[in-house]
């Protein structure tokens, strides 16, 4: 059995981890899940949320990342 970490991301953080800004809209989001994934879309609201915290964990695994500062790691 593998034992795996929880990771929980401030949400100013995965905004700025995938756009490049803390305030962005959920319409921007989505457009740069797209963009980022070489996706013409993403289906669903949720599904694109769940993608950008995806991007963001990607991002926490690199030291310089901004995500990484506003991350915490629960264990």
């Amino acid at each position: 059995n593998r034992v795996l970490g929880v990771h929980e991301y401030a949400p100013s953080s995965i905004k700025q981890a995938v756009n490049g800004y803390g305030g962005a809209t959920k319409d921007q989001m989505q457009k740069m899940v797209k963009m980022l994934l070489g996706q013409k879309y993403v289906s669903e609201t949720d599904a694109a949320d769940a993608l950008a915290i995806a991007i963001c964990h990607i991002n926490n695994s690199m030291p310089a990342s901004a995500c990484h500062r506003g991350a915490s790691s629960v264990r």
